[in-house]
């Protein structure tokens, strides 16, 4: 069996390597250079490609490689947490399919970031599904599976880890049968799922007037190394990185951060309240003092 794997982040080296210790043929590895404005949190697919002897290429956009896709004579082509769509023409070159893996329980949270889409909608379990690429984004047959839990407080770096151990999982219980022409398709229902967009930084803004739930599976969704759910005071931009639902809310308090005991609040529109764990401004912890005194409360 021969492949072309297009693949990025920790899914990728982790698929990737699930690939080869499966005796696949990897024949050419496309993936991305790393955007120098973003933090690097994950594996590199490219040092990975290279530490098993294959060929990697870094084209700007998937259709740059189909000339080196097609001399590479893939059986089948693989996409693992790559960035970009593969064009129809780029599918065709694989006689035997083209499959992806994507970060959650398909037909549920199909597009993009689905592991933050899902802990701000307050899901209690999501995973990853292998499946057939086709034109439209994440509609393909489902080959198969695995799913994994989000517990209260998981952020999505910790459950973006979960997800990677059951991407690495299901890829290589698929396999075999993918090799063998035995694997069995599912359908996937897209009238049951739903699809999510790409988000931009400013829907990171909390808005203190939504519930305690919500405000805290924003916060969690976006938890360092992401981006981090922000709001503004005293024009000071605060990056929110961790909270828990407060046993106790202050009493009587207007939404927003709130310093009380010594401990940092953030008071909700449903009456209840998060304990701030961490508060960050330009790079940097902020305590509850100084919270307060940006809140002119000393």
């Amino acid at each position: 069996m021969r492949a072309v794997v297009f693949a990025y982040h920790n899914v990728g080296v982790r698929c990737l390597k699930v690939l080869v210790a499966r005796g696949v043929d990897v024949a050419l590895v496309v993936t991305h250079h790393d955007n120098p404005s973003e933090t690097i949190w994950f594996g590199s697919v490219a040092e990975c490609a290279r530490e098993h002897g294959i060929d990697v290429i870094m084209p700007e956009a998937p259709g740059e490689a189909i000339a080196h896709v097609r001399a590479a004579r893939p059986d089948m082509i693989f996409s693992f947490y790559y960035r970009h769509m593969l064009p129809a023409a780029m599918l065709a070159l694989a006689p035997q399919g083209a499959f992806n893996m994507h970060g959650s329980l398909l037909p549920k949270y199909r597009g993009r970031v689905p592991i933050n889409w899902a802990i701000i909608h307050g899901e209690t379990e999501t995973g990853a599904t292998l499946h057939e690429m086709v034109a439209k984004p994440d509609a393909g047959a489902i080959i198969d599976q695995t799913a994994v839990p989000i517990l209260p407080d998981d952020t999505a770096s910790e459950v973006f880890n979960k997800v990677t151990v059951a991407a690495e999982q299901t890829l290589w219980r698929a396999l075999p049968g993918l090799i063998d022409g035995t694997a069995q398709r599912h359908d996937n229902r897209l009238g049951e799922g739903s699809y999510f967009g790409g988000r931009k930084p400013e829907d990171g803004r909390i808005d203190w007037t939504a519930s305690a739930r919500q405000v805290h599976d924003l916060i969690r969704a976006l938890a360092p190394p992401y981006p981090g759910a922000f709001c503004d005071v005293a024009g000071q931009r605060l990056i929110v990185a961790r909270s828990r639902l407060a046993d106790v809310p202050p009493p009587d308090l207007e939404p927003g951060l709130k310093v009380r005991d010594n401990l940092i609040f953030g008071v909700c529109g449903d009456g209840r309240a998060l304990l701030i764990l961490e508060l960050w401004c330009e790079g940097r912890v902020l305590d509850a003092s100084q919270l307060a005194a940006l809140l002119g409360q000393s």
